[in-house]
């Protein structure tokens, strides 16, 4: 089965309460249309993790992130392929985080986060993420 390297970017924000917040966004293309997920792309070659996250963050969302630690890598079995997605916590440096690619995007407290369709491999992310709002506001 092919394997695929990905990188996710779990942004995060306080909201006007002091709530933790992260940031989701609706995938606009391909089979997986209209489920939500974090936000990031392929490693291409010669590219570490967080080179090439910094790269789709720009890409995807016109925005510089500071990519910090690593919360876990995923690896998912879809039909076609396999698929390794290296997930780091992110803030903003700069930019507004404008969607060129996703149809939709939100900002999502530690409560909101069932209220989405995560895709199958964002799933498994989702409790974890969860749980580390609490500790890293």
């Amino acid at each position: 089965m092919k394997v695929i390297r990905v990188v996710a970017a779990i942004i995060k924000a306080t909201n006007e309460k002091g709530e933790p917040m992260i940031f989701a966004t609706q995938r606009g293309y391909g089979d997986l249309k209209g489920g939500w997920e974090f936000p990031g792309g392929k490693i291409e070659e010669g590219e570490t993790p967080k080179e090439a996250l910094k790269r789709e963050i720009m890409e995807e969302l016109d925005t510089e992130i500071k990519v910090e630690e690593l919360i876990d890598t995923i690896e998912y079995d879809y039909p076609t392929f396999h698929m390794s997605m290296d997930c780091f916590w992110c803030e903003i440096v700069k930019g507004e985080l404008v969607l060129k690619e996703h149809e939709a995007a939100r900002w999502l407290t530690r409560e909101q986060l069932g209220e989405v369709e995560w895709l199958p491999a964002d799933v498994t992310l989702i409790e974890k993420v969860g749980d580390e709002m609490i500790h890293h506001p």
